[in-house]
């Protein structure tokens, strides 16, 4: 009863603040007394002036009133505050990331006020400047939103309490749990843990353990814990596999009758080996002109997952499958992935269709959009058909007789494909080799879309792919970076131009304001400043970045094109695209700029992704002759999927870091490696271990040698004896030192820099001193201490801080 009384009490002195603040806010042209506020209010009353006399001093106190001379008040216009997320980088700072500020706020960890990586907070910004830094400093003076209520960790247990410690890089403080709210759980174990109370003052955040995840370290405990860490589910809801499990497999044929007959067309797939869920197809037709009917065939997910279902709320919520290392978890139920939806052979499937007449020179002369119903002949993986590339045996082309002067194409209802028994294609120069043709033709206009792309001004970001050699138990017994060939870029070139078409379509339907919304993939320049940043890096491989904007783009090809099959490759390839600007979901058509494409959409993973679901809907909506939708609640869903992409990337990230650091901590200790540095700060330098891409550390107090000082202005670090000179790029041999799972780190050590540095007693204490509070030390050496007496002194010190 006392605390319900207590929170209406509460409850009302807030609104009374906030109606004093709303009086001077609409009043900001003048100062008032406090008696002139008694009076506009009509307080007479004792306690209720008392009341008002408070709020207004605390108001005062927020920096949101200021006290004049004379003793009246009057509305701080001065102060800037701003609101954001925190991004807490290390143990000694965090950046609050504000939405449309150019530069991030610098924010100590002493004025965090309790705020944790990931928070909604509101920050004042200070008048200071660091030194030597044009960023904005600020104090977080109000946390409006936490980020996260559970935490994934490992549990350590005391006789009479346990505490977490945060998987997170950027949790630098461990949960306390009181012994009573300790679960079945074991010493060592990976939890999520539930937070009940958050940091304040010296108080540290307290829980209780939400689920037991397993022993840490097995590969299944992890890989849970990742999603966990991310805020990813890992399980789908009982009510949301039930109504997957409730829709039909049988296609009606009065379905079938509503669509385009694709049946009678050679379609087939082309997917990774280990894929179960198909969701594009090609199809392929010579047409008696001599040109190409290409159809590009995606799975019809929205026929299945309708509007205001909770599958559909399922779909939205996740907005993306996640892909980690040894697993997917897709943003539908398997019923749907790898059922219904999926393009499996030799079954009839529901798709929606984008298909192109274009001649054998890549020129467009008709375009369909619209809902199909196609049958499959074939499976491949991209291996099998790359084979059937290799072969290097391509029909001669038939002539062509259609005018080459325009792409423009014809109206929708121009192509029509034909339905019932299948045509006959032309016999490939090899007739045992199925599909030899088709896939020839195809590969041949892959090349001509591809060229197209970069005489235009595309960008050549062929990124190195980390893939691992797992056993049944998720151990890996290597690491292999993929290799692109023809077979993967054939179906990217034809997914590329159903996108970009889809989005031109929608947007020139109406040729008056308002456009047609649609959801876009955009993707703006890059920042100047980051430009600049990644051409000083490059120059110190000996290669040459363009920064004006005109000559962006040939100048990163020219890069790509130069570092491939180098050491440097991977990391170069890294540092380009972290240069660029992250791409993301709007309803605002401003481009593409690394695809060159003044509109693109995602349209063609509808089974993996949201917004291709949401594209699905608004063409048909437009085809079917309806008016433009409202651009809010698009925006909305845009901006969702936008974050929802951002987590799942984070926590594919961390699973590859996972198992390239388990992979490293298996390999014999004395093994040297090849290494290129890849990063330097004031506590290490960080390596990129070329044969695994492996990135490792090896800090300052590691490097026996000699004494070093760090330049930050040349990214390097110098020997202050030896005058020896470790920077960014250099090639470096390094061998492991420790592997910490835990954390997803390796330490190295360089290779003929660990003999004694020499120097007296007083060098070694000055460079311990200089170097010890900046490690990556999560060390408990004063735990005992600080929680000594159990619950009466629980939250002791914070663990020793980390970069």
């Amino acid at each position: 009863m006392t605390k319900q009384k207590n929170s209406k009490e509460e409850r009302f002195r807030e609104s009374v603040k906030n109606e004093i603040l709303s009086f001077f806010e609409l009043n900001d042209d003048r100062s008032w007394s406090l008696n002139q506020v008694h009076k506009a209010f009509a307080v007479r009353d004792r306690s209720t002036k008392e009341l008002f006399a408070t709020l207004v001093e605390v108001l005062t106190k927020d920096k949101k009133l200021i006290r004049q001379k004379d003793g009246n008040y009057i509305i701080d216009r001065v102060t800037e505050f701003v609101t954001g997320k925190v991004d807490h980088v290390n143990a000694r700072f965090a950046f609050v990331v504000v939405e449309g500020r150019e530069d991030d706020v610098w924010i100590s960890n002493q004025d965090l006020n309790g705020a944790i990586d990931g928070d909604i907070v509101k920050v004042l910004i200070s008048a200071k400047r660091k030194k030597g830094s044009d960023r904005a400093e600020g104090e977080v003076v109000e946390i409006l939103e936490h980020g996260r209520s559970e935490i994934v960790g490992t549990i350590e247990l005391l006789p009479n309490y346990a505490f977490v410690t945060p998987d997170s890089k950027r949790l630098y403080q461990d949960i306390f749990v009181p012994r009573e709210a300790l679960k079945d759980v074991k010493h060592g174990d990976k939890v999520i843990v539930k937070i009940t109370k958050w940091p304040l003052g010296e108080r540290k955040m307290e829980g209780v353990i939400q689920e037991v995840l397993g022993k840490a370290g097995e590969n299944n405990t992890e890989m849970h814990a990742i999603l966990a860490e991310f805020g990813l589910p890992y399980h789908f809801p009982e009510g949301v596999e039930q109504e997957a499990e409730d829709i039909s497999e049988k296609i009606p044929e009065a379905e079938i009758a509503k669509r385009k007959d694709m049946r009678g067309i050679t379609t087939f797939t082309i997917d990774p080996i280990d894929a179960k869920d198909f969701d594009d197809a090609l199809s392929f037709e010579q047409l008696e002109n001599g040109n190409y009917q290409i159809g590009i065939h995606i799975a019809d997910v929205t026929h299945y997952v309708q509007p205001n279902t909770i599958l559909e709320q399922e779909a939205f919520k996740r907005a993306t499958s996640v892909y980690l290392v040894d697993r997917v978890v897709p943003m539908l139920p398997e019923k749907l992935s790898n059922g219904l939806c999926s393009l499996r052979p030799n079954e009839d499937k529901l798709t929606f269709s984008a298909i192109f007449e274009i001649t054998s020179k890549g020129k467009i002369k008709n375009e369909w959009f619209g809902r199909t119903v196609i049958h499959s002949d074939k499976r491949f993986t991209y291996e099998e058909a790359q084979e059937v590339l290799d072969l290097n045996n391509p029909p001669a082309e038939a002539p062509v007789t259609i005018n080459e002067t325009t792409d423009v194409a014809t109206p929708a209802e121009e192509v029509k494909p034909k339905r019932g028994r299948k045509k006959k294609v032309e016999e490939p120069t090899t007739p045992e080799v199925p599909f030899l043709h088709e896939l020839t033709v195809l590969n041949n206009l892959a090349h001509i879309l591809r060229a197209e792309r970069f005489a235009n001004g595309a960008v050549n970001f062929e990124t190195v792919e980390v893939k691992f050699k797992l056993d049944e138990n998720g151990k890996p017994l290597g690491i292999y970076q993929k290799i692109r060939k023809d077979a993967h870029k054939l179906i990217e070139e034809f997914m590329l131009l159903a996108n970009k078409r889809v989005a031109e379509y929608v947007y020139k339907l109406r040729k008056k304001e308002p456009r047609n919304t649609m959801v876009y993939r955009i993707h703006e320049a890059p920042d100047p400043e980051k430009l600049r940043t990644f051409s000083t890096f490059a120059k110190k491989f000996g290669y040459s970045v363009a920064t004006e904007a005109a000559q962006i783009s040939s100048s990163f090809n020219q890069l790509m094109e130069g570092i491939e099959g180098k050491p440097e490759q991977n990391i170069l390839e890294s540092l380009a695209v972290r240069t660029m600007s992250k791409a993301k979901y709007s309803t605002d058509p401003i481009g593409h700029f690394g695809l060159a494409f003044p509109f693109y959409s995602h349209f063609t993973s509808p089974i993996r992704r949201y917004p291709d679901m949401m594209a699905h809907r608004m063409l048909q909506h437009y085809l079917d002759g309806g008016d433009p939708l409202e651009k809010a609640a698009w925006e909305v869903r845009c901006k969702h999927s936008s974050e929802m992409e951002k987590l799942a990337s984070e926590a594919e990230r961390a699973s590859i870091k996972y198992k390239q650091v388990e992979y490293m901590s298996m390999m014999e200790e004395e093994r040297v490696w090849d290494g290129i540095i890849s990063g330097v700060t004031e506590f290490g330098i960080f390596v990129e271990i070329t044969e695994t891409a492996s990135e490792g550390i090896v800090r300052m107090v590691d490097l026996k040698d000699d004494f070093y000082d760090f330049d930050r202005d040349n990214f390097r670090i110098v020997g202050q004896r030896n005058g020896k000179v470790y920077t960014f790029g250099d090639k470096v041999q390094v061998r492991v030192k420790e592997c910490n799972l835990a954390r997803r780190t390796m330490d190295l050590l360089l290779a003929g820099a660990n003999e004694s540095r020499g120097g007296g007693k007083k060098d070694k204490e000055r460079f311990n001193s200089r170097h010890r509070s900046k490690s990556d030390s999560r060390g408990r050496d004063n735990r005992k201490k600080d929680y000594k007496g159990g619950k009466d002194n629980k939250h002791g010190n914070d663990r020793k801080k980390r970069k």
